[in-house]
């Protein structure tokens, strides 16, 4: 018996040991390297690609900002950065504070609003006075001090999205999180399954959730309609023709929206890959399968 049971326990152990062989290592990308916004591309409305009008974004000790320090006024100077590289089912995990004053001339519903973009178009695809991309906005807000004010929720440039199997068209939709009032750091993750569901999580606390997105719904509403975003005729006529198109992958864009924010941390676990376990290559921890980038032993 004893034996039998040794041997039992050694069965177990081995499996354990192969289990965690099997177990892929999670490969979280670094999108901000500390450093400089190489990987990014700038885009701000009026302005050309890659023009960092006033020098908006900046990099200042390992952090990420989004400054006004050289303006006199806003002048719906809407800017986005853009990361590099599009991505479809993914995590996306950041910390972001707000900081200081609005610059004068900004709209009185963006004190302490930023955002990020997810399933964006690119930076290069947008007219030129264009303020804010086709994308879903994980919106951050931060706290008045004069009650709650919630984080995390999702705004919808001419998109759509389902909640509980419903159509939601309203273009903002409030999550469930805290307020979080001051200067303070909070940390945000994007789950994202291509167009099937999206989850975001403040905290570490799971505070809105949304199926099946795609592109719909005129830009914003009937009066700020394609026009009034700053779309050119050629790219209104181009997604008029897109609507009900599911939006299943795409660019994440950082916001600046005339009130100050910074950036840090910005990773990314991307979870589709090679899903193959015969290759050296294999990501247990994927869940869309990329079979073309396995890579086999010869």
């Amino acid at each position: 018996m004893k034996c039998t049971t040794t041997l039992l326990l050694f069965l177990l152990f081995a499996t354990s040991i192969f289990a965690q062989k099997k177990a892929s290592k999670q490969e979280w990308i670094p999108l901000f390297n500390g450093k400089n916004l190489k990987g990014w591309d700038i885009k701000i409305a009026g302005q050309p690609i890659n023009d960092n009008y006033k020098n908006t974004f900046r990099v200042k000790k390992g952090v990420l900002q989004v400054s006004y320090d050289k303006y006199e006024k806003f002048d719906d100077k809407y800017g986005h950065l853009y990361y590099k590289t599009p991505y479809s089912y993914y995590i996306l995990e950041f910390e972001y504070r707000f900081t200081g004053e609005q610059i004068k001339g900004g709209a009185e519903w963006n004190v302490r609003n930023s955002g990020i973009m997810l399933h964006s178009q690119s930076a290069q695809s947008l007219s030129m006075n264009q303020g804010f991309p086709i994308s879903l906005e994980m919106q951050l807000l931060g706290g008045l001090g004069i009650g709650p004010r919630h984080t995390g929720n999702l705004c919808t440039p001419g998109t759509q999205v389902f909640i509980d199997n419903q159509l939601n068209d309203n273009h903002c939709i409030d999550s469930n999180s805290k307020t979080y009032d001051g200067d303070q750091w909070v940390r945000a993750r994007a789950i994202v399954l291509g167009d099937s569901v999206v989850h975001h999580l403040i905290n570490g606390d799971t505070v809105l959730t949304y199926q099946k997105p795609r592109i719909g719904g005129n830009f914003v509403n009937e009066t700020y309609d394609w026009v009034a975003g700053g779309f050119d005729a050629t790219a209104a006529a181009a997604w008029t023709k897109k609507d009900g198109t599911p939006l299943s992958t795409g660019y994440i864009a950082l916001q600046a929206e005339s009130h100050p924010i910074e950036f840090r941390k910005i990773e990314l676990l991307n979870l589709q890959g090679c899903m193959d376990p015969k290759a050296v290559n294999y990501k247990s921890y994927c869940v869309q399968a990329d079979n073309e980038k396995c890579v086999y032993r010869k």
